[in-house]
This record gives C-alpha cells, structure tokens and sequence, in this order.
C-alpha cells in the first residue's frame, strides 16, 4: 500500500500509558494534574469521579484519589446526564475530571470537563439536533481509564450524548475534550462479562476499519487502524475465556488503536446507521455495528466495484481482509466477520429492536450523520436498504 501524498494532522490524548498494572498510576497522575490546576485558580483542588454502576470493584483503587465526588452512569450517557454530572463537579469545585468505566464513563467525564469550561447547556453545543455553538478551547483535565475494550473514547475528542425526546444520539466535538491523560490497562477488562466483552471487542474491530477505508485516512491513521485489526481477532478468545490476559491485552490494542484512527480520520456507513438506530432501540452500540458490519462492507465493496473501481478504498479492504484472517479476500473477511458474530451470540437488528418498518427513518436519519461522510462512497437509498435487511 502506497503512502497517500496528502495533508493532514494527529491529535490525541495528553499522555497515554498502556499496559497491565498502570492504572496503580491514577493517584499519582491526578495528584500532579489537581496541583496545577489549584495553583492555577488559588482554590483547593477536588476532583469529580464518574464511574459505572459497580465501582466497588476498584474500591481500594478510587480510595485513594482526592477529596470530591461521585456520580455513576448506568447506561449510554444522556443530555440530562450531563447536565447531572457537571452540577455534582461544580458543587465540589471539581479541578480535575476522572472517568473510570467503559466507553459511556468516559464519554461523560469528557462531556463534563468541556461543559464546566463553557457554562452552557449541552443542547446548545450538540450537533444535528442542537444549535452547534462552539466549544472552548480548553476544557478542565479529564484523566480516563477505559474497563472495557471496545470504544477509545480516552484518545478520542468527541462525546457521544444521547437525547431521548429526540430518539438520537449526538455529539460533543472538540480536541479540547481529549483527555488529559489516558491509562489503558488491560487488566481491568478481564472482569467485563462476556456479553460486554463481545459488544465492545465488535465496536473496537469497526472502529479500525472503517477509519482504514474511510475517504479521510492518511498514513499516521492507515498504521494505526491496520496494527487494531491484526489485534481484533483476539476477540473470540477474550469472549470465550476471559482471563486469558493475552486476549485482553490485544483486545485493548485494538481499542486504542481504533480510537486514536477514528478521532483522525473518519467512520463510515456502519457508525453513521448505528447512532441512529441506537437512539430509537437503546440496544447496545456495539452489537448494532456487530450486526452492520459485513452488510456495509458488501455493500461498499460492490458499489465500488460498479461505480468506481479505482477507489484506493478497495484495496484498503484486501488489506485488512488479510490483517484479519490471512489472505486478501475480502469474501473471506465478510466470512469471518459473519463467523465471529455467531460465536459472540450477537443477534441481528431486528432482534436487538429495528421493526423493517422504521428503515425509510434510519436511512433519511443516517444520511444527516457526520459519520456516514467518511464513507469511501455514497451509498443509494436501496444500497441502505439492503443493508439495515442483511443485519436483520
């Protein structure tokens, strides 16, 4: 694959430490973070935790972070969410934001951080349904550290915020919102259940392709995105035994990786249907882009081949056919992919919730998406609709 001869920038987190034991380094790392902060504003520093629903597992852990507060988020966050989280860190005079959990965990803590900075209610910042005012440039530090495998939120600049009278998910984007430091452990994923595991390990897969084949790549994000889907396919071992750290640590590979592609590049087709599903079904991201994942290939696979054979994204897909399984054939990718979901008992859209009934809305919703941009090529209405019945 030849280098693309274009411009481009890479943003990312402050800090990235990977590996098995450094989340040991989290009361260090916001120690050093709230002392600045409070030198800076002359004001005692507090931090705001946000956690999942059981943060009792890290408990010895989070005991040892600065005073504050806590406030835990059970689902994928949404507006009032937000709004929550930034009452409870400014009732503490919060300096630094940490968000130990999953992709929504983070999504909040960054969501959090920027809203502090700006004062300003979400919705006036949210795209699509929002007013898209601009957010500031520097929002208070966010330390994050991921418990799942499967979204990079903590190398990404965007949050993603759910509007439930609007039956959409949204986001907040800004590279102020990236974290300050990120502390990827795998060690702290060996607990997700299998369920969890199988969804965000098929977030983190999609998140490598389609940034790899995407019309915004370039040659930092094509390294990243190829080195997460040789990692991907440690996703069947991670499922089926999840104290294998080998698996988890790969898993975690092709998380990071995916997030440092996505927030340089761009998505696709399969993100830019997910959110909109998401939002009218609740079900879980990652197993709506499980279900998406190789009817969008297909699909942009032959719409390439019929209408623009020279599309370097065609060759990017043989690529990581053989990152994946070995061989560059795509068949053999969209065979894995199908092989893969079996073993990870995902089911398809309509039994995570999508009546065929509402398609015409995910298609027209979907179209809007900032994430269907990235696609290499404009899919037609019936290119989608074939799409939303094979992930049936």
């Amino acid at each position: 694959m030849a280098l693309r001869a274009t411009e481009f920038s890479f943003a990312t987190a402050g800090r990235i430490r990977f590996g098995l034991g450094v989340s040991k380094e989290l009361p260090g790392v916001v120690a050093d973070l709230t002392s600045i902060a409070a030198g800076q504003r002359h004001q005692r520093h507090r931090v705001l935790l946000i956690t999942g629903s059981n943060p009792v597992r890290h408990a010895k852990l989070l005991d040892q972070l600065p005073p504050g507060a806590r406030f835990q988020v059970a689902n994928e966050p949404t507006m009032d969410d937000a709004r929550q989280a930034v009452v409870a860190a400014q009732a503490c005079g919060a300096d630094v934001i940490v968000g130990l959990g999953g992709g929504s965990v983070i999504d909040l803590a960054k969501a959090t951080g920027i809203l502090l900075a700006s004062g300003r209610d979400p919705m006036e910042h949210a795209e699509v349904i929002g007013q898209g005012v601009p957010l500031p440039q520097v929002g208070v530090p966010v330390v994050a550290v991921p418990t799942t495998a499967g979204t990079g939120s903590e190398v990404t600049r965007n949050s993603v915020l759910t509007s439930p009278e609007h039956q959409v998910k949204v986001s907040l984007r800004s590279e102020a919102m990236l974290p300050r430091v990120a502390l990827v452990d795998p060690g702290l994923t060996v607990d997700c259940p299998p369920a969890v595991t199988a969804s965000s390990g098929m977030d983190a897969l999609t998140q490598c392709l389609e940034p790899l084949t995407s019309n915004a790549a370039n040659p930092m994000t094509d390294g990243f995105a190829l080195a997460g889907l040789r990692a991907a396919p440690a996703i069947r071992q991670a499922y089926l035994d999840g104290s294998d750290l080998e698996a988890r640590t790969q898993m975690s590979l092709c998380s990071l990786f995916g997030g440092l592609s996505l927030a340089n590049a761009k998505l696709g087709a399969v993100h830019g249907l997910a959110g909109v599903i998401g939002g009218m079904t609740g079900a879980r991201h990652g197993d709506i882009c499980a279900a998406l994942l190789a009817p969008v290939t297909a699909a942009n696979v032959s719409a390439m081949s019929d209408r623009d054979p020279d599309n370097p994204a065609l060759e990017r897909y043989s690529l990581a056919a053989e990152a994946l399984c070995g061989v560059p054939q795509v068949e053999a990718a969209l065979e894995w992919i199908w092989e893969t979901v079996r073993i990870l008992d995902i089911g398809g859209l309509e039994e995570l919730g999508l009546a065929p009934e509402r398609f015409a809305d995910v298609i027209a919703a979907g179209r809007r998406a900032s994430s269907m941009k990235g696609n290499p090529i404009e899919l037609s209405d019936d290119e989608l609709v074939y799409v939303l019945e094979s992930s049936r």
